[in-house]
């Protein structure tokens, strides 16, 4: 396993490049509206992200896949691909998951949102996933482990009865969109790699209402769905870790993390 450690520069360019990342989805906020297309979203991103920042939507075309970001509705837990058919309804909850490329680097961060007044058991899904990535980037410095990370994770969702997705995990970034390590999102402490300074990665769990079993799109080979079609939930960031514990470079304005 090849890990890329950052230099001081590097993590200087990461700073700028996930800023930019918070900024899209703080963006796109107030469009996240009953009646709304996920096309509709993605065409209002890519613009912002293109014209606006001056940045790249990394996911399009990346292995093929055609849109600049991913939309994640209810059951879908992630890799939905924005379409002009899909339109939002009051109910629904969104994982909008954006990737952009500036200086060479990338900065990956996804948010979940609810479609007009959402149900009490999707608000409690939503609020745990997000208490599951606050409690792991808290446990992130130099010395910690990958297992510690996923530890943490799996012990909050499963005690709020919900199932961890355990095909598709956090991942190193940086120059690459998807290097070493994994970020599992379950495991024991005290196990699994251990941290330095000058690793970035992502954390992104996925919590399920129901069973953890996944099912990936046959029709267009990105969509990934709970195997029971109960919702779904994610949040992610990107960080970079210090000498003392780390930077999240994708920290939105509203967040004290």
């Amino acid at each position: 396993m090849t890990i890329h450690l950052k230099t001081p520069d590097d993590f200087a360019k990461m700073r700028v490049v996930g800023k930019l990342a918070a900024e899209v989805l703080e963006m796109i906020g107030p469009h996240v509206q009953p009646g709304i297309t996920t096309g509709e979203l993605d065409r209002i991103c890519h613009d912002y992200i293109v014209n606006t920042q001056k940045a790249i939507p990394a996911p399009l075309n990346y292995n093929g896949f055609p849109k600049s970001i991913c939309t994640s509705v209810n059951h879908v837990i992630c890799h939905g691909i924005p379409s002009a058919e899909k339109v939002l309804k009051v109910g629904d909850i969104v994982n909008v998951d954006v990737t952009l490329i500036k200086d060479g680097f990338h900065g990956d961060t996804s948010k979940m949102f609810g479609v007009g007044e959402i149900p009490d058991h999707a608000k409690r899904l939503i609020r745990v996933s997000q208490e599951c990535l606050y409690k792991a980037i808290a446990l992130v410095k130099p010395g910690a482990t990958l297992g510690d990370i996923g530890h943490v994770i799996q012990q909050h969702g499963e005690a709020h009865n919900y199932s961890i997705v355990r095909e598709y995990c956090g991942h190193g970034i940086g120059r690459i969109f998807h290097e070493e390590p994994q970020v599992l999102h379950y495991g024991a402490p005290g196990t699994g790699l251990r941290l330095v300074a000058g690793m970035a990665f992502t954390i992104e769990p996925m919590l399920n209402a129901g069973t953890r079993y996944t099912k990936l799109s046959s029709k267009d080979g990105w969509t990934v769905t709970t195997k029971d079609r109960r919702l779904s939930a994610q949040w992610e960031h990107t960080m970079g870790i210090t000498e003392n514990g780390c930077e999240v470079f994708t920290k939105r304005s509203d967040e004290t993390l």
